[in-house]
């Protein structure tokens, strides 16, 4: 793992790069392809106020981090290469230097912001640095425009790595050649969350119209349940069918009893 004796984009594909090459914009794509081949300059965000945003609460993120967890980081903007993939390579936000786990900071805002979203919009930048630093864990550490931290830790995924690695490869022998890129189009793999939220489901009309249900019928299941285990008892040990009053028990070959409706006036005539 080296050390980058420069920082042009135009010589190494990034964990940001990434995140274009496994999405699904072909326009950004192209433009991403286009700015590695120096024929356009990589466009200005210094207008762009959410990517200032990031860029001035980075430090903030960093240090509310290892407050919070009493972990710190180390590395911060540390520029390396892959090893063996020299193309391949990682402008860090840091190394958590406990775990060894990659250290991402991010901005996002309040009203689109959800765990599962975030985790998908920066899966593949999160793998990519993954990948580049031989880590097996990163942390998502998340600021939101409503004042509120989220810390997320998510694990390396080897078949992603592995479509990831290959997309990239495809669009790098594209900017040598001169050969458009086209999309790849991998979905990218959910991330296991942990729970430890509560959250009050009071506002959902589906929610509401379940929990009535379930309310209604909990007391009848519970008899049923009761009478289904009752019933059991009282099967013959040799019958491999039992019928009567509208219901039959059938015996599996496992010796597992089954229950279902039976047709009454059926019933009847089996048994006269």
């Amino acid at each position: 793992m080296g050390v980058l004796e420069k920082t042009d984009r135009k010589t190494f594909i990034g964990g940001s790069d990434a995140r274009i090459i496994m999405a699904s914009a072909q326009d950004k794509l192209i433009r991403l392809w286009r700015e590695k081949r120096g024929e356009i300059a990589a466009e200005d965000l210094s207008g762009n106020l959410v990517v200032q945003l990031g860029t001035a609460t980075e430090d903030l993120n960093r240090r509310w981090f290892e407050q919070n967890t009493k972990h710190s980081i180390k590395d911060v903007q540390r520029h390396i290469r892959h090893p063996v993939i020299k193309w391949m390579a990682a402008t860090l936000d840091g190394l958590v230097e406990q775990t060894g786990a990659v250290f991402e900071a991010k901005f996002m805002l309040p009203w689109t912001f959800s765990e599962e979203m975030a985790a998908e919009k920066h899966m593949a930048q999160l793998q990519h640095n993954m990948w580049v630093t031989n880590a097996r864990s990163a942390i998502l550490s998340i600021i939101t425009g409503g004042g509120k931290w989220v810390e997320m830790t998510i694990h390396a995924d080897p078949l992603y790595q592995h479509l990831l690695l290959t997309a990239e490869k495809k669009f790098w022998r594209c900017v040598q050649n001169g050969e458009a890129p086209r999309l790849f189009g991998v979905e990218p793999p959910r991330a296991r969350l942990e729970a430890v939220r509560v959250v009050d489901m009071s506002a959902s009309n589906s929610w509401a119209e379940l929990a009535s249900i379930y309310q209604r019928t909990r007391e009848a299941y519970q008899e049923h349940e009761s009478a289904k285990s009752d019933l059991k008892k009282l099967v013959p040990e040799d019958a491999k069918e039992a019928m009567g009053h509208g219901i039959r028990a059938k015996r599996s070959k496992s010796g597992a009893v089954s229950f279902e409706l039976a047709d009454r006036e059926a019933a009847n005539a089996q048994l006269q």
